[in-house]
């Protein structure tokens, strides 16, 4: 054994890890159930619904005047949802054919229990060419050869009243469909969200299929062998089924919006990645030395034990101590009021809790299993001189030159999110070709007249009170065309303020911001995307600083406890800072100055969806802090059996370096498989936590950090006089 092997009191973790080798066959059965009952409970395959089927979609709420207001318009009977579409072209309009058979199945649709209207241009007063009628044509003309018919249900209908109106609208308009010919498309807001849940179920399946064989074989080289390359995917299974499960379980409790779960998903497959790459390196190590160099073939029973009681020792407390990071750094998110950034927090914290466990029991009962053949080429135990510790070295020898540069990097990386714009895309989330974009685009484009609204001012004051002002508002800047006053029940009255710019357009934020300051001369609320992304940015915005000083406070105690100096997390903290100015830059420069549009795939809608910034500085943090201690754990191992500052460095880098960038090299596989997928805010998660990886493991792991703890020398270990006694006490050391 290696001098480090001195005998101590044996930890829990090893413990654990002797308990897991006396019964590995045992542990692999019980997480082979939970992994079948996981993935069958998700998919619906034991019967109920699906994790996919209880997925929600649409913008982000917060208390503020947007939701006051919307509470108001459903309270006058309006609701979501309330209607469904169908587009048809590639008609003659001016056929009788044509015209007979849409006004037949208009006045069939109209005859269903629960529909309330139906508009269709062969049935409105004057037929097609009328004002009403034309406005139901595309491009108001008859030779755009092109309708669509718009059915609206009645208020309040409830299932299961209204899944038979639904069913039996659909079936007709599928029959008007084959009647005519065409290839219409049928949707509404209800058809939006259930593109949307599919569209994240699809790029799942397309990120899973991407990253996990790329996985396979990068393992594969570093490792050397199959079984060991193995190890962390058959992990990396188990922590998606058990991340779907734990989603399954929380959408029970709470409204789970779609993009949740390829987010949280990825976070748990890639930090199994890492934790099995871990484990099973370390594994290896220390039964290379338990063994001495023998022939894999005499290795006993109690080797086997010995290596995985220390590897659990030892990798198990690095294992935890970043679970615990990202842990804390998803936790900051519960601090935030929106629902979804709550609801990211809860299964966030959960799938690290699934991943630790698996990495914790599963992968060492893997490795006991396997402990011959993991041993069948090369070893792990990295010598004491190599590309990592000549790197630590030359960086040794100009430290200041390579912050300089590194940190002007960086920052010019950053510069571009000093133009940050956001956005709460609907629709545009999905594929151009997608036919619910394609919908709602040309229902925007061609049918203006159909558009929503895209400002609505609620009151509650007679419409003769509100008339007057409706006149001012159509010279507002801005402004293309206004409706109202509408009444509603309960005396709810809307006007509608039309800019043509779907809402999230300059137009409509100004607009907003206009009523806003410039209140219309009677009680009301603002209502619209504009206005519920103004409400969230402010919720954001106010209660950030709680967030940020919760985790940055919980990350510091957490880092004094693992290394006993108040220099080294206070540095952390600082660098990754800067990592994340830079992953926040490159988002900008890609998706919202659409620099890599054909490269990706996508279409930039000029800014970055609100949810990304918040999900991206959590979970980006969160895994800078991950490598922060797989490379602080060696340094500090090292520290504490006596090396120098510069000998601990070098060596830990030596040590830890082939871990850390290989399963950075991972961890940007996994989530450039979710860039493969087609829904905008999964690409841009995936791209952001790419960078944030790529940049945390190369500039800031392997340059700036041994550069900076050269420079500090011995300061790197100083904490006051109190603090190191308390810590000679109570923290968590060799």
């Amino acid at each position: 054994m290696t001098d480090d092997s001195a005998p101590r009191g044996r930890s829990a973790l090893a413990r654990l890890g002797a308990g897991l080798a006396h019964r590995p066959w045992l542990v692999v059965g019980i997480w082979v159930v939970l992994i079948v009952a996981s993935f069958g409970a998700a998919t619906g395959t034991f019967g109920g619904e699906s994790l996919f089927q209880r997925l929600h979609s649409g913008e982000p709420q917060v208390t503020g005047e947007n939701r006051d207001g919307r509470a108001l318009i459903a309270r006058g009977g309006v609701t979501a949802g309330s209607t469904v579409m169908m587009l048809v072209r590639g008609v003659d309009l001016r056929s009788e054919r044509v015209s007979t058979t849409a006004a037949d199945a208009a006045k069939t649709i109209a005859a269903i229990p629960g529909v309330a209207k139906v508009e269709s241009p062969f049935t409105a007063s004057g037929g097609p060419t009328s004002k009403a009628g034309s406005a139901l044509v595309q491009d108001g003309s008859l030779g755009s050869r092109g309708f669509i018919t718009v059915v609206t249900y009645q208020s309040g209908l409830k299932d299961p009243q209204l899944s038979r109106t639904e069913a039996a609208v659909l079936a007709q308009f599928d029959h008007l469909d084959r009647s005519l010919g065409t290839h219409s498309i049928v949707g509404g807001v209800s058809q939006l969200i259930q593109a949307i849940t599919t569209q994240v179920e699809s790029d799942l399946r397309t990120g899973e299929g991407v990253a996990l064989p790329l996985s396979f074989i990068v393992m594969v080289l570093v490792f050397g062998g199959f079984i060991a390359a193995g190890l962390p995917i058959i992990g990396a299974v188990a922590s998606i089924g058990g991340a779907l499960a734990t989603l399954l379980g929380f959408s029970t409790l709470m409204e789970l919006d779609a993009t949740v779960v390829n987010v949280v998903t990825v976070l748990g497959l890639g930090l199994c990645i890492d934790y099995g790459l871990l484990t099973v390196s370390r594994f290896r190590e220390e039964l290379r030395a338990e063994t001495g160099g023998r022939n894999r073939s005499e290795i006993t029973r109690l080797q086997v034990v010995a290596a995985t009681e220390r590897t659990l020792d030892r990798a198990g407390r690095t294992i935890i101590f970043s679970g615990l990071t990202v842990a804390i750094s998803l936790a900051g998110l519960l601090v935030f009021e929106a629902s979804i950034l709550r609801a990211v927090a809860a299964a966030g914290v959960s799938v690290v809790v699934v991943a630790m466990l698996v990495a914790l029991t599963l992968v060492p009962s893997l490795c006991a299993v396997s402990a011959r053949r993991l041993l069948r080429r090369g070893t792990e135990m990295a010598p004491e001189e190599g590309l990592f510790s000549r790197l630590a070295r030359w960086v040794h020898r100009f430290p200041i030159p390579i912050v300089v540069v590194v940190l002007a990097l960086l920052a010019g990386a950053g510069a571009p999110v000093l133009n940050l714009r956001l956005t709460s895309s609907g629709h545009q989330l999905l594929p151009q070709e997608a036919p619910q974009r394609v919908l709602f685009d040309t229902l925007q484009t061609s049918y203006p007249d159909l558009s929503s609204a895209e400002v609505t001012v609620v009151t509650w004051v007679p419409p003769r009170q509100v008339a007057p002002w409706v006149e001012q508002a159509a010279k507002l800047p801005g402004v293309d065309r206004v409706e109202g006053p509408i009444p509603l029940k309960h005396g709810i009255v809307l006007v509608w303020l039309h800019t043509g710019d779907g809402g999230l357009g300059d137009a409509s934020r100004s607009l907003t911001a206009t009523l806003r300051t410039e209140r219309p001369p009677f009680p009301s609320f603002i209502v619209g995307q504009a206005s519920g992304l103004d409400d969230f940015t402010g919720s954001l915005f106010a209660r950030a600083p709680i967030a940020v000083g919760l985790v940055v406070l919980a990350t510091f105690v957490l880092l004094f406890l693992m290394t006993g100096s108040m220099v080294l997390p206070l540095k952390a903290l600082l660098l990754n800072v800067v990592s994340l100015g830079a992953t926040l830059g490159v988002l900008v420069w890609v998706f919202q100055d659409a620099h890599l549009e054909g490269l990706l795939h996508f279409s930039s809608v000029g800014a970055l969806e609100s949810l990304i910034p918040p999900l991206i500085i959590a979970f980006a943090f969160g895994l800078s802090m991950d490598y922060e201690v797989f490379l602080l754990a060696r340094i500090v191992e090292l520290h504490e059996h006596g090396a120098s500052n510069d000998e601990s460095v070098s060596h830990g880098l030596q040590h830890s370096g082939r871990i850390i960038t290989s399963a950075a090299l991972l961890v940007v596989i996994v989530f450039s498989g979710f860039v493969a997928g087609q829904l905008l805010v999964i690409k841009e998660t995936g791209v952001g936590l790419a960078v944030a990886v790529l940049v945390d493991a190369t500039l800031v792991r392997m340059l700036l950090v041994p550069a900076t703890m050269t420079l500090l020398g011995n300061w790197n270990w100083w904490a006051p006089e109190r603090l190191k006694k308390w810590h000679a006490r109570y923290g968590i050391t060799e």
